[in-house]
């Protein structure tokens, strides 16, 4: 997740070869590498956890489900949708883990996926509860970084992991208040895990500094051509002097240096975050629907 944001600041990349368009095959490359993003970071949480179980991720359809803790953001079903519909005692089995669990099934399903996903759930009890975006930069002419005055960006460090998770969970706590509001919080401990289990399962940490002070942080991981920009956060203190702009412009070069031909970020629908990935040339690429079944009361895991 991205958060806050540079309002006003100046375009800090240069040109792309113009508006990114999405078909199936690109939206399906980018729901791939999600799934491959939460099966690792389920795993890098057991890892942590020593849980048994369904700390497990389950495969579905081209997705995966994956529950590594009640309000975790790695507790959900991603990438479904690009590779058949998933089977009854598929889905059964997926509810009936989570139902055990004493939670809520939260399936995060892309707009260009098959739409009888959509039907097929909703007949199981699935109601809409939110949106979020996804937007992509194309990569494939090249970046170059034009950093704004007085920022630095560099990779982060084992021996400042500490203070790196302090500022990022610092931002992360503390969200800009623009547009449709995230459709779950997490707690400060629970935002920690997350970066650890991330971080674990292969994101590479950048640093933001202002006058040499880490003032904010951001993660990327690549898969499959595309750079996942998995989260990034300004300290409330240090924004809107460049550093969530810089630490954006440094992974567009070096993910367009590895190779990538695409980006992508993941804001909610009229956030300042949107803002700025816009203004540093990303497009709409396509919604994901955030579909919920509730246990019911009754059947809750005591």
């Amino acid at each position: 997740m991205e958060t806050a944001n540079d309002p006003g600041a100046r375009e800090a990349l240069a040109p792309g070869r113009g508006p990114l368009s999405c078909d199936t095959a690109l939206a399906g490359r980018i729901e791939r590498a999600e799934a491959q993003l939460i099966t690792r970071c389920c795993e890098a949480a057991r890892r942590r956890t020593g849980a048994e179980g369904f700390a497990i991720p389950i495969p579905i359809a081209g997705g995966v489900a994956s529950f590594t803790g009640e309000g975790s953001p790695f507790s959900k079903v991603a990438g479904l949708g690009f590779a058949g519909l998933p089977g009854s005692a598929a889905l059964d089995g997926i509810e009936k883990a989570f139902l055990a669990c004493g939670s809520p099934v939260q399936v995060e399903l892309a707009h260009l996926a098959d739409p009888a996903i959509a039907a097929l759930l909703a007949a199981r009890g699935y109601r809409l509860e939110s949106f979020e975006n996804v937007l992509g930069r194309d990569l494939s002419g090249g970046l170059q970084p034009v950093l704004p005055p007085g920022v630095e960006v560099r990779r982060s460090g084992p021996d400042e992991l500490d203070a790196w998770l302090d500022v990022v969970v610092e931002g992360s706590v503390h969200p800009d208040g623009q547009g449709v509001p995230w459709h779950e919080e997490f707690p400060r401990e629970m935002l920690i895990e997350a970066e650890r289990d991330g971080i674990a399962a292969g994101d590479v940490r950048y640093a933001g500094l202002l006058g040499g002070i880490l003032a904010g942080g951001a993660t990327m991981r690549i898969a499959e051509g595309v750079a996942q920009l998995t989260g990034a956060a300004t300290a409330p203190a240090y924004r809107r002097r460049g550093v969530q702009t810089a630490l954006l412009a440094a992974r567009l070069a070096d993910a367009a240096a590895a190779g990538c031909d695409v980006a992508v970020i993941v804001t909610q629908p009229g956030s300042k975050s949107q803002q700025n990935a816009q203004r540093q040339g990303f497009d709409l690429l396509y919604t994901r629907a955030v579909l919920v079944k509730h246990p019911l009361e009754g059947d809750k895991h005591e």
